[in-house]
């Protein structure tokens, strides 16, 4: 990366299956992404629990002594539902809560495969990112192919002019995590000049008028 300025990235937030899924390479990536971050000195925020691929990334950064949170819904903790957490767990009462806290205290995200709950954090943390509510990295970690489908559909709604080329570039995509987390560090976040103009503050008075030719 000689040449290109590097983003500090001290904490990723990872989303991720609850199930270990059919290819055993979900299991070693997610591992390996855990290892990844470790030996690169990163911590893990994560969904909390021990269930499918989060248990696997957040026990393999646990093992490299780095520090890992867990933030999960006091829903999720009834009867042990989804495991212990590996590190500090912090309960929230709604889902919505733990998405904005998850944004807060990261400086980063990837997203492993998962299923519905892990494609609605992916593109929440994109959307808040097209409007300007964080300026934070975000990108896939594309193992054997698993996100092809998402990203092909993406690129059709850019061509469908739904998701502008500016849009567009908030998502990274890699095939392995060193590469991904190296993109990640190197991203520079291109804001869209009307909706950068909005003001998220609760103090503030009023909201900037969009341009309603705007494609969101």
């Amino acid at each position: 990366m000689e040449g290109v300025s590097v983003r500090k990235i001290k904490k990723i937030c990872v989303f991720c299956g609850a199930n270990s899924g059919k290819d055993v390479a979900f299991v070693n990536a997610a591992f390996h992404l855990g290892e990844v971050l470790g030996k690169r000195k990163i911590d893990l925020v994560y969904g909390g629990g021990k269930l499918g691929l989060m248990g696997c990334v957040s026990t393999a950064v646990a093992q490299h002594e780095r520090q890992v949170l867990g933030i999960i819904p006091s829903a999720f903790t009834i009867n042990n539902l989804v495991g212990e957490t590996c590190g500090k767990e912090i309960k929230v009462a709604t889902m919505q809560e733990r998405l904005v806290m998850m944004m807060e205290l990261s400086d980063a995200f990837i997203a492993l495969p998962g299923g519905f709950c892990t494609l609605e954090e992916l593109f929440q943390m994109i959307s808040w990112a097209q409007l300007s509510i964080h300026n934070k990295p975000i990108g896939v970690l594309n193992i054997n192919g698993f996100f092809n489908g998402l990203l092909s559909f993406v690129d059709h709604a850019v061509k469908q002019e739904f998701i502008t080329p500016r849009a567009r570039k908030i998502l990274i995509s890699a095939t392995t995590a060193d590469e991904l987390v190296d993109k990640l560090q190197a991203f520079r976040f291109e804001s869209d000049p009307a909706l950068s103009k909005l003001k998220w503050s609760p103090s503030s008075s009023q909201k900037e008028k969009l341009d309603l030719t705007l494609r969101l």
